[in-house]
């Protein structure tokens, strides 16, 4: 149990409703945690990747609880800090696409490069006027290295390639400038790509798994996508959210690259992804010149010496293991939609399909 004086310690994460929000609430919660985070007010429920965890509030055993807010609204920012009193806070909310990043980079800029300069801002007015210490983990990306040449460590300097990775960078260093500034305890994390079951659809690994499922089920026939020989250094998103948790345990703040230091071209996660559902990939995919990206990222490769040693991080999925749990999931998931769509056809009744059909 993580206590303080007898109380659980309080977390707040931002972005809490995605990949790495929901492992990193999982991870706490086990360490004994109280975890609040922040989320964005939509007319659709968008926390399915929390549903598993989530306890009603009126639940005296409840230690996770969701606030509204938004990374555009700094006054929203300083009143969740007051209400929740965080001794961590985890900064990972972001339009994180970065194909999506080119065609909305003004928005892109203000919530992933300001929005981290007005969580930082609400955080220091707050340690002033309580006096509390907070610790706090900003999420970086290896997309802030972009061109430049592998393999990537902190002393690399950065070369964006996108609107994401501009932002990112701002992010980065508006960190280290409140760190040295005021003393601040944060540190960024420059994650390498990781993936899971629970990545967003839209993400080129996801989007592959989702296929083979989908494929193997008969539910589509072709998947289109862009660059094949882009090499990206790929691990599990539940291995990164502990290092993200060590970070912040240590006794002083830094920047670490979080990588396994093994890349692999999309092409060869396609490859082994078609196989484990015994498909020929040959036969699905085609390119699409719209998912090339303005300025192309060709080869990312981590060097993660720095976080194995100062804080005695490991990878422990390779990335056979990753493709294979994810088409796993995937492949259950379209069994299950197709076994949905064959009871929907099993109930159809023609009148009320064409009564519906001529309103």
């Amino acid at each position: 149990m993580s206590v303080v004086g007898g109380s659980p310690r309080r977390a707040l994460i931002t972005g809490i409703t995605g990949q790495d929000g929901s492992y990193l609430t999982e991870l706490l919660l086990e360490k004994g945690y109280e975890v609040h985070g922040i989320i964005r007010r939509a007319s659709t429920f968008n926390t399915e990747r929390l549903e598993h965890l989530y306890r009603d509030p009126h639940d005296q055993s409840t230690r996770l609880f969701l606030h509204y807010g938004d990374l555009s609204d700094a006054s929203g920012l300083r009143r969740i800090l007051e209400a929740v009193e965080p001794s961590e806070i985890y900064h990972l909310a972001a339009q994180s696409h970065v194909r999506v990043s080119f065609d909305q980079p003004e928005y892109t800029a203000d919530v992933v490069g300001v929005g981290a300069l007005r969580m930082f801002e609400a955080v220091r007015d707050y340690r002033q006027r309580t006096g509390n210490d907070v610790r706090v983990y900003q999420a970086g990306s290896s997309e802030m290295f972009g061109a430049a040449s592998p393999p990537q460590s902190e002393a690399t300097p950065f070369y964006p390639r996108s609107p994401y990775a501009v932002s990112k960078v701002a992010a980065h260093w508006f960190a280290i400038n409140y760190r040295e500034s005021y003393g601040m305890f944060i540190s960024n994390g420059i994650l390498f790509n990781h993936e899971s079951p629970r990545r967003g659809e839209t993400f080129v690994t996801r989007k592959i798994t989702r296929a083979v499922g989908r494929i193997k089920h008969g539910l589509q026939q072709k998947l289109f996508l862009g660059n094949l020989d882009a090499k990206r250094d790929w691990g599990f998103a539940g291995d990164y959210v502990d290092a993200m948790w060590r970070m912040l345990q240590a006794p002083a703040p830094g920047d670490f690259v979080i990588a396994t230091g093994e890349a692999h071209s999309v092409r060869e996660f396609l490859e082994m992804a078609f196989e484990q559902a015994e498909l020929d990939w040959r036969e699905h995919v085609e390119i699409d010149p719209r998912y090339y990206r303005p300025a192309e990222v060709d080869y990312l490769l981590g060097d993660s010496s720095k976080a194995r040693t100062e804080l005695g991080w490991e990878p422990r999925v390779s990335f056979k293991d990753l493709v294979r749990m994810m088409v796993r999931e995937d492949l259950e998931r379209a069994a299950g939609e197709r076994a949905a769509l064959g009871v929907r056809a099993a109930n159809k009744h023609p009148v009320h399909e064409f009564a519906h059909a001529t309103r």
